[in-house]
């Protein structure tokens, strides 16, 4: 396998991480390309090379020191407690872990499966929880389709990644309790690197924070009185101050700054309450603080 360059990134083949993945490095300014299959790809315009892998040999590719970075599931990190460092959540690729028992039975809590049997793909983390809880079960380790366990009679409950919580109503499944939160994390190699590998993880964490901080904004401009400025600059001060330019009409202005998103439709009704007009809102690709 030819290499190009310093870094290699070990990303999901194919999966639920695979496309934000992809969507990610993309984002950040690197230029690839990708094919079916493909297991190895190299950046045109960066000294690093893409390695496409199961999302559950991810961690030990970077811990081993064969990638140096890795984008994979928090829920594979706790499962098998690699020793690798975690650089950044991604804040995609969110889910839960959790376990879920059959709709006909009586169960309501976990406690009511003490001594019952549980599926799963994910037993270390199921065990540390149930010992938490002071319950004790019987696992069966299932590598997949761990949602049809209850149906086939190999288990009285499971404990299996939910994202929409679809494939749980379509087994006639429902949540007892909640295991772990995950998502996307960046990983790295715990032992020292060398100084240009150091710059080059340092520069791409630089993009990937850019990209992250811009989903939490949208940016604004909207023209406004001129004596509406001073209750305007409290509803978007922007990262330190909004941009304020005299319009062609006397005693008007136009405000140009960022909202964060969650706060955005409240923001826009007291703009317009300030009389505030002609609002115009665009996403923020890139946002470096």
């Amino acid at each position: 396998m030819e290499s190009n360059g310093t870094i290699r990134i070990a990303i999901q083949k194919s999966g639920r991480l695979s496309e934000g993945s992809l969507a990610l490095l993309h984002q950040m300014g690197l230029e690839f390309e990708t094919y079916q299959d493909r297991l190895f790809a190299r950046c045109r315009n960066m000294p690093i090379d893409l390695i496409f892998l199961r999302d559950d040999d991810i961690p030990e590719y970077v811990q081993d020191g064969v990638a140096d970075l890795g984008v994979v599931g928090s829920n594979v990190l706790d499962e098998r407690r690699s020793e690798v460092a975690r650089l950044l959540p991604l804040d995609f690729g969110y889910c839960s872990l959790s376990i879920a028992a059959p709709e006909r039975e009586a169960y309501r809590s976990v406690s009511d499966l003490d001594g019952k049997r549980i599926a799963t793909s994910y037993p270390q983390m199921l065990r540390r929880y149930l010992k938490q809880q002071g319950v004790s079960v019987k696992t069966v380790l299932l590598k997949g389709c761990v949602e049809i366990a209850p149906a086939l009679k190999v288990a009285d409950a499971i404990c299996d990644l939910v994202a929409t919580g679809s494939t749980l109503r379509t087994n006639r499944l429902r949540v007892l309790d909640t295991v772990s939160q995950c998502q996307a994390i960046l990983i790295g190699q715990k032992r020292p690197t060398s100084k240009k590998k150091r710059d080059i993880v340092e520069r791409l964490l630089i993009r990937a924070k850019g990209v992250q901080e811009a989903r939490k904004f949208k940016y604004i401009m909207f023209n406004a009185p001129i004596e509406a400025l001073e209750p305007i600059k409290k509803l978007v001060p922007g990262c330190k101050s909004p941009t304020v330019i005299p319009l062609a009409e006397p005693g008007f202005i136009a405000v140009h700054s960022m909202v964060l998103e969650e706060m955005f439709w409240e923001v826009v009704e007291k703009i317009r309450e300030c009389g505030g007009r002609d609002i115009l809102v665009s996403p923020v690709e890139k946002f470096i603080r």
